[in-house]
């Protein structure tokens, strides 16, 4: 199984139907992308496959093999939202913000001005913490610069 993860070429030796979720965690070490529910439904897993927002619990890797993939460490910390999502002080127990920040991420790289709206449709992923308004704060104050 070969595919891009966050710019880099990956080979791994796994079953096809192991879920990516699996293979970047536990095959390649990187423990950024969280598992919550394990059926698609909270989005902690949320990567971007080929830019779009994927729950990688559910899918297997074999889907992967040969695009691109970026988890949160792709990201390196200095995007525009993980400042907006700092300076907001959008995390509290901070389980979520991943995914959360993986599915923002890709709203804003289709809709660099979204609206209530947009938010709304595009950030699903669940947050037992409640921060949706500073989520919502967040996304817009990184839109503006």
């Amino acid at each position: 199984m070969q595919f891009k993860l966050n710019g880099k070429s990956v080979d791994l030796d796994v079953e096809t139907d192991m879920p990516l979720l699996w293979a970047i965690r536990n095959e390649v070490g990187l423990t950024g992308t969280k598992f919550g529910c394990g059926v698609a439904q909270c989005g902690a897993c949320t990567v971007l496959l080929d830019g779009e927002p994927v729950r990688a619990c559910s899918i297997p890797v074999a889907v992967a093999s040969g695009r691109k993939v970026t988890t949160i460490e792709g990201l390196g910390g200095k995007s525009a939202l993980q400042k907006a999502w700092i300076e907001k002080q959008v995390p509290q127990c901070g389980y979520c913000q991943s995914g959360m920040l993986m599915a923002a991420t890709a709203l804003l790289a289709r809709k660099p001005h979204p609206t209530d709206a947009d938010i709304d449709a595009a950030i699903t992923n669940l947050c037992r913490c409640g921060t949706y308004p500073r989520i919502k704060t967040a996304i817009k104050a990184a839109a503006k610069l």
